[in-house]
């Protein structure tokens, strides 16, 4: 119980009292650590722990190096590196994050080296949901890192705080996660008390003893670290490791006791309520488990002896503990927020009842019960339902049905969404009106597209109502590019806004066959879906008319996270076409900064203080990496200028359908993240081009062709005249130097396009 205020005074430990949420104080524990790195790659719902940190940063009020990643895997490659050199590390993910880095997690732990890790639990992808589950937690269950589980944001502080100082053990040394319900406790304001001074805990997690272990920046004792190991050695590695984990339950009641005596708050390996006599309860992780203690203390009332479980550990299992709380249960009900498929339990659920095995006093029936998916609410109807469950067992001696999933509703075939419109396809989007012709003498394409108001009758690709924000630049630009298509189209459409407003089942905005996957694979799903249609129909297996374009959209970030497979589609010349809308930054997680966001400007991860100035460094040139690949064509576009992106669409649905890969950037506006007038999107993206920031050019068969020179129509601007439309850039019309450097690297670029337009040869 927590003790009085007056106490922690005049025990030396002040204590603040707030409300704040789960996210808040993960990244107030951080930053009163004062971590030397986080690797971090923005994610929903973790992806906060990294902007509080950021503001935290323009303030002052820590030094942590906060490093971008090109996606969570990159992430979890920084975080083991600086723990490798020696260094206190920090990071934060959820979901398919947690997934894509789960490749290094065992590495991180195999080789010893500490840190800790904020996992705020969300559903794994497909279908893709945002919300919270714990289905990622368990694939870390395997990873061995010590895994401590978090109910309050009050929890989340202490945690962090608690989780460094037994990572870095010496009985331990293993990295550790804490994991905390998504949204429910990442965002979710609770009251919390926190340390007034970060010297308390800093005192608390002691100074860095990392640097007396080996490390790779000991010169005088180099070690290799990772070396490949035989069968023996490796049993050897990890026995040492299977140990340490053991050791760290130890660990983990040592620290919580030392915790506990300067914050008041105590963490027991089980948060046991009205265990000590209970002849029913349920088991649950995290924020469940509070809704379910109002329900105990209803059924007492009416004289029946419920309780519930809860772990704040579950690496090591807590066994043992399980054991002794469980020995005069009759019936327990295990609720898991994810499924172990075809086992017939989830994780948690078959290691309790392998605890219970061993204990021969025990006859306790265990139920296991599938509920909260995807972040589905847990009332205290639900709670009460479980107990119910529970009561049942009990009474009958046995599970009538040990496993079930809870809250599920059989479908009805009279509520079949009907089909709202005929979709359009072939000669609906054939106009007859774009005519493309190779020209032997250049060895390039000649391109007739009428005037854009001839293609009005098209129809769009997107139906009306989709929920993107008002001004949003990214469904118009794609719309005009999608006018320079003719006939059918297959598009992949990689995880961002574009996708996430045009789907939400069971309604869809797509008029023709649309897939979408995460980010970091798009290019190579798509081309494997082109590759199947060509093979099918070389064997005769389907029957078209004519061949439909395949097209990848990809946004928000996808050119970082998803560059590895977009250059190796390039690489293999598949013919399809990529295309990315640029809005500068990570859109749909919340306007973090991307490798394409530009020099000085602000997001939620490159905030704007007295310690920071907006984004370090220059924005990728995605184009010429991509036109590096040898592909046939690549290309940037704007819907500033709709007869030369018309084109270009043109251009490379020819080339996409006849040679390869096609690629093209198309500046696309964001007003709620550019902070800027909703109408004026077209107007700042024409500025963009006009200070030739955003050049509109051409790479066909390697040679470069800038297709619209404000130079030579006399309608150049300073980049200040764009920067100025944008409360994210205006700042930097104050900072003389960040400002002169962006417009030299402005200047650099353009006078190397120029000279490429000139010489073919480049």
């Amino acid at each position: 119980m927590a003790k009085l205020e007056e106490e922690l005074k005049q025990a030396g430990a002040a204590q603040v009292t707030t409300f704040e949420s789960g996210n808040e104080m993960a990244a107030t524990a951080a930053a009163q650590i004062n971590y030397h790195m986080m690797g971090y790659f923005p994610i929903t719902p973790s992806t906060e722990v990294a902007q509080y940190l950021d503001q935290m940063r323009t303030r002052g009020q820590h030094n942590i190096k906060l490093v971008a990643a090109d996606g969570e895997h990159g992430s979890a490659g920084i975080c083991y590196g600086a723990a490798a050199a020696g260094a206190r590390v920090v990071n934060a993910t959820s979901s398919q994050g947690f997934l894509y880095m789960l490749e290094q997690l065992p590495v991180q732990s195999g080789t010893r080296f500490p840190m800790v890790m904020n996992l705020v639990t969300r559903a794994v992808s497909g279908p893709l949901d945002i919300r919270g589950d714990h289905s990622d937690l368990y694939y870390g269950l395997n990873t061995g890192w010590v895994i401590l589980t978090a109910s309050t944001p009050q929890a989340v502080y202490d945690m962090n705080i608690m989780a460094l100082k037994i990572a870095e053990h010496s009985d331990v040394r293993l990295p550790v996660m804490v994991a905390y319900d998504g949204f429910y406790t990442s965002h979710q304001k609770r009251k919390v008390q926190y340390f007034a001074d970060a010297e308390t805990v800093r005192d608390f997690v002691g100074p860095n003893p990392n640097l007396n272990h080996p490390n790779i920046l000991d010169f005088d004792h180099p070690v290799t670290v990772g070396a490949h190991m035989n069968g023996d050695d490796l049993t050897n590695n990890h026995f040492q490791q299977s140990e340490a984990l053991r050791r760290s339950e130890g660990v983990y009641e040592q620290v919580a006791a030392e915790y506990a005596s300067l914050s008041g708050r105590e963490y027991p390996i089980l948060d046991l309520y009205h265990m000590e006599d209970a002849e029913v309860a349920v088991f649950l992780l995290n924020s469940a488990a509070e809704s379910a203690k109002d329900v105990a203390d209803q059924f007492r009332a009416r004289g029946i002896k419920a309780g519930v479980v809860r772990p704040n550990i579950i690496r090591p299992f807590p066994a043992a503990q399980l054991r002794e709380a469980l020995r005069h249960v009759k019936a327990l009900v295990v609720g898991e927020r994810a499924d172990s498929y075809g086992a017939d339990g989830g994780n948690l659920t078959h290691e309790i009842k392998a605890a219970l095995q061993e204990d021969p006093l025990n006859k306790t029936t265990v139920l296991c019960r599938i509920f909260g998916l995807g972040g589905k609410d847990f009332y205290a109807e639900d709670a009460e339902a479980f107990f119910q469950l529970a009561i049942e067992a009990a009474e009958a001696g046995r599970a009538e049905k040990p496993f079930d999933y809870y809250g599920i509703h059989p479908g009805s075939p009279d509520k079949v969404m009907p089909q709202v419109m005929q979709p359009p396809r072939g000669d609906a989007y054939r106009t007859g009106l774009i005519q493309v012709t190779p020209d032997e003498a250049t060895g390039k394409l000649k391109v007739k597209v009428p005037p854009l108001r001839s293609l009005t009758t098209k129809p769009r690709r997107l139906t009306p109502g989709h929920g993107a924000c008002p001004g949003c630049g990214a469904l118009s630009a794609l719309e005009l590019f999608f006018k320079g298509i003719e006939g059918d189209i297959v598009v992949l459409f990689q995880t961002g806004c574009v996708y996430v407003v045009t789907t939400g089942y069971p309604y869809t905005s797509h008029k023709q066959p649309m897939i979408h996957n995460l980010f970091q694979n798009g290019a190579a799903t798509l081309s494997g879906a082109l590759e199947a249609y060509l093979e099918m129909k070389r064997r005769n297996e389907i029957e078209m008319s004519d061949d439909p374009t395949f097209i990848m959209i990809s946004g928000d970030g996808g050119m970082d996270i998803g560059m590895g497979s977009a250059i190796g589609a390039a690489l293999r010349n598949h013919k399809l076409i990529m295309l990315e809308y640029d809005n500068e930054g990570y859109m749909n997680t919340g306007s973090q900064q991307s490798y394409s966001t530009p020099l000085g400007h602000m997001t939620s991860t490159s905030g704007v203080g007295k310690m920071q100035k907006g984004k370090q460094g220059h924005h990728k040139d995605t184009v010429q990496i991509m036109a590096a690949c040898n592909i046939p064509y690549a290309f940037t576009a704007a819907e500033s200028h709709p007869q030369d992106m018309l084109r270009k669409a043109a251009k490379a649905q020819w080339y996409a359908n006849n040679v390869g890969t096609a690629y093209g950037k198309i500046l696309c506006a964001c007003p709620l993240n550019w902070k800027s007038e909703d109408r004026l999107g077209t107007s700042i993206v024409e500025a963009a081009v006009e200070s030739c920031f955003f050049p509109l050019y051409e790479i066909e068969q390697g040679n470069t062709t800038i297709t619209y020179n404000p130079e030579d129509k006399g309608k150049r601007i300073p980049a200040a005249e764009w920067l100025k439309l944008m409360g994210k850039t205006k700042h930097l019309l104050k900072e003389e130097a960040t400002l002169a450097t962006f417009e030299q690297e402005i200047e650099r670029r353009w006078t190397i396009l120029k000279k490429k337009h000139e010489i073919s040869e480049l």
